[in-house]
């Protein structure tokens, strides 16, 4: 309970934020410390960053920031998102509190009340608004960015940190973050680029978790709660059961060995007539896992539930819904399948029945009203939406998931389930790092709902219980920026702001400021080895002359003697060369003053330790050579290609200015922008039909997976399409020998792997038909068609040439059609 003081304190800040203790009052839950401490920050006029465990409730910061615009006539608040699914979800949640007339979407393919005062919008196209100077941002006030970790992503990260640098100076930043190890050095770079930026860190979880691993069909607690909670002490009975098997691991390694010899012995002596299969021996110690059924049903006994299991693959995700639905658990009462029936029925009827039967839409409604579900970036995003609303509103009562689910989605659970610890990351099995562990976990436990939550760690062969703590308690999750310049970056920025300015710009970014902020620690190091150099030298000052030069004699003759022993092969001109070098040097050693010196030899072990010492600090001045101005000196070089290409111009004082060709390729985004603008300037697919063009885009956007061989040209449409595709991969092979003679990143080559596939959904084939053309789930298929037709959607709009920009368009429209089109908000 607070003492008077304490309540003095209390009242004195309430009144100091009145906007702050308004909005705070109208919550349904009190708000934490960490939320009050950055609601307060943004009342002062300060930009924030918040930093905190998943569910710690971050948004109701975002949401602050929004109320602060909405008290203002003509203010706006932006609210952007990493992905479209929490794009949708913040949508509906604030048009529930200021109405539809006042919040927007914008997710690229969705395009709703844009000009509102609140858009929700992904990153990309608050980015694309940037440098297009939209009108949209007149008026704005606030920009929420949550998910702001997601600036290490390599794919899309850079995105985080263009809009950060080019944002007006007048528009307050409110960056949320998962936990991450470095959050006051991302805060120290926000402060440099953005203005006065209050760092506010939580490691507190509003609703404390347990921590329990499954044995058999035992969940006992990780932790030894009789050690406190201080110590973090792993729980002894698990200790004592690895440490069991591990003593008996050899000895019944041997006994059924030796079993299975006796039974192949008695196998060979009689024929046998059961057909029997040997007996495993009793005795192999080995610790059953529970089905996935029963782990669902001791979790409904214990009162676990709902609980997201963690499974890192698809397959095993469909997998356990199958095996929960052949088993005859059933989690949801008679009202609770009427209800999510209805939901389901609602969610999908403007669906086509023929689609409805290809999606497998029976069985997966019936695993629904079961109250089970599988979640994964190959169902479709509509059922992905449906599985999503039923578990928040406790209709579903068991989700199978890949860590996809982890990634921002509102769906907290009571209970989380990892059955494995380590997942395939498409080249190996790798173990799961502390920040991922914690993500995932993070699930667990919601507010205002449960006491504490629940994560469960199923017990498998080679487990080890300190290696389980260690995850659970750790918090190393560094954030690190993967920012890099592009060609569509370059082309606006020097458009916006001249090639100097776009040069001071780049070096404002977070990756500099990292890449600074090491060279500060190797600047030290440089110090430290100039101040002992400095007294190695004094320490072999010699009275006869420069000692300094006679050591370096020396080291010279040292040197090239060695070189010339090591070097067997030499040829008779390099070896008489080098004994004419080595002989010339001996000679000026012996006529040096310092050679006379009688404490020559004391002076030498001195002059040894100091070209030791000053190879090293010659090595790290390198490092901080290479190290300062390298994402400037990046830029520099794409700029070199794109003046190769004509895309800028340089005059003979250095001024760089954009050709048209330039100004088209303002418009152009995504990892292919340069081989997409010249393809358009040479005018590679005028000649496509509107199917073959959206063939072609998909190549552009598509990535094979990591097993797929490809097609070859006999899997391709026909048509002019296979002539197009082959000009483009020329093309692309050109840029890359450009690329790589300027010392930048090649790029993989585009993929006709989805052409055939993308080709016949164009011309209007059945979903069934579509899908086994392209061996890949429906989920899959509508995520690369809704990037094929942000592709089309950007040669419309740049296309010089009407009947071209017509056929984009055209394309578009064959593509956004059936699944591809239906969208839920």
């Amino acid at each position: 309970m607070p003492t008077p003081a304490e309540r003095y304190a209390a009242a004195g800040e309430s009144r100091r934020h009145p906007v702050t203790a308004a909005f705070a009052a109208s919550q349904r839950f009190e708000l934490d410390p960490f939320q009050v401490e950055a609601c307060r920050a943004l009342e002062e006029g300060r930009s924030v960053l918040v930093a905190a465990p998943t569910g710690a409730g971050k948004t109701i910061v975002g949401e602050f920031a929004v109320h602060l615009a909405m008290l203002e006539d003509g203010e706006k608040a932006f609210y952007t998102t990493p992905i479209k699914a929490l794009s949708n979800q913040k949508f509906r949640e604030l048009q529930d509190v200021y109405g539809h007339e006042n919040v927007g979407l914008l997710t690229g393919d969705t395009n709703i009340n844009g000009n509102a005062r609140i858009v929700v919008m992904t990153t990309e196209v608050l980015r694309n608004m940037l440098y297009a100077d939209s009108s949209a941002l007149r008026g704005l006030r606030f920009v929420v960015m949550d998910e702001v970790h997601y600036l290490a992503d390599r794919f899309r990260g850079a995105v985080w940190e263009e809009i950060i640098i080019h944002l007006p100076q007048t528009v307050r930043l409110v960056s949320l973050s998962a936990t991450v190890s470095n959050a006051e050095e991302f805060g120290d770079w926000l402060d440099t680029v953005r203005g006065d930026t209050a760092v506010i860190v939580s490691e507190i979880r509003p609703v404390p978790l347990e921590q329990h691993v499954l044995v058999r069909s035992d969940l006992l607690p990780l932790f030894d709660d009789r050690a406190g909670v201080a110590t973090a002490q792993v729980n002894q009975e698990l200790m004592r059961i690895r440490s069991f098997k591990g003593q008996h691991f050899e000895e019944n390694r041997r006994a059924q060995s030796m079993s299975s010899r006796r039974q192949l012995d008695e196998t060979a002596r009689r024929p046998n007539r059961g057909g029997r299969r040997p007996v495993r021996p009793s005795n192999a110690q080995r610790i059953e896992r529970l089905d996935r059924p029963e782990v669902v049903e001791l979790l409904r006994r214990a009162n676990l539930l709902p609980a997201i299991f963690f499974i890192f693959s698809r397959a095993g995700c469909e997998g356990a819904v199958e095996q929960v639905r052949r088993s005859g658990v059933r989690l949801t009462s008679p009202e609770e399948r009427a209800e999510i029936r209805a939901l389901v029925e609602e969610r999908t009827r403007n669906l086509h029945d023929e689609d409805l039967a290809v999606l497998g839409f029976w069985e997966w409604r019936e695993n629904l009203e079961r109250g089970v579900a599988a979640h994964h970036a190959g169902i479709l995003p509509a059922f992905k939406e449906v599985v999503e609303e039923l578990f928040q509103r406790k209709l579903v009562k068991a989700v199978f998931a890949t860590e996809t689910l982890a990634l921002g989605i509102n769906m907290p659970a009571r209970t989380v389930v990892l059955e494995k610890l380590e997942k395939f990351n498409g080249e190996a099995r790798v173990a799961i790092t502390s920040g991922e562990y914690t993500q995932l976990t993070g699930r667990a436990g919601r507010r205002g709902i449960d006491v504490e939550g629940h994560a469960v760690v199923q017990w498998t062969e080679g487990v080890d219980p300190q290696a389980v703590a260690a995850l659970a308690s750790r918090r190393t999750y560094p954030l690190n920026s993967s920012f890099r310049p592009t060609y569509n970056m370059a082309v606006n920025l020097i458009d916006q702001f001249g090639r100097p300015r776009s040069r001071e710009i780049l070096e404002s970014s977070f990756a500099q400021f990292q890449a600074d902020r090491a060279v500060v620690g190797i600047a030290r190091q440089v110090r430290d080895a100039e101040e002992s150099l400095a007294g190695y030298e004094k320490a072999m000052t010699c009275d006869r002359g420069d000692y300094a030069q006679y050591s370096g004699i020396r080291r010279e003759l040292s040197d090239l003697e060695k070189q010339n022993r090591a070097d067997q092969n030499q040829s008779k001109a390099t070896r008489e060369r080098r004994q004419h070098q080595i002989a010339s040097l001996r000679k000026r050693m012996q006529r040096h003053p310092c050679h006379e010196c009688p404490e020559r030899e004391q002076h030498a072990r001195w002059g040894e330790r100091y070209w030791k010492l000053k190879r090293q600090a010659d090595k790290l001045r390198r490092q901080i050579e290479q190290r300062t101005g390298t994402v400037a000196r990046v830029f520099d070089r794409v700029v070199e290609v794109l003046a190769a290409l004509d895309y800028v111009s340089v005059d003979a004082q250095g001024d760089t200015s954009l050709t048209p060709a330039g100004r088209t390729m303002r418009r152009i985004y995504g990892e292919r922008d340069l081989l997409v603008s010249e393809s358009l300037r040479l005018g590679l697919w005028k000649s496509l039909d509107a199917p073959s063009l959206a063939a072609l885009a998909c190549c552009l956007v598509y990535e094979p997976r990591r097993d797929d061989g490809g097609t070859g040209e006999r899997g391709w449409p026909r048509g002019p399409f296979r002539a197009a595709l082959n000009e483009t991969l020329e093309l692309w092979a050109r840029l890359d020998d450009l690329e790589q003679d300027h010392h930048l990143p090649g790029s993989e080559p585009p993929s006709a792997g989805l052409a055939q596939a993308m080709s016949s959904w164009a011309r209007g084939l059945p979903l069934d038909r579509v899908l086994d053309e392209a061996d890949m789930a429906a989920g899959d298929f509508v995520r690369w068609a809704k990037q094929t037709i942000d592709l089309l959607d950007q040669l419309s709009i740049v296309a010089d040439d009407a009947d071209f920009a017509r056929t984009s368009r055209s394309a578009l429209d064959s593509v956004r059609r059936g699944i591809v089109a239906y969208s839920s908000v």
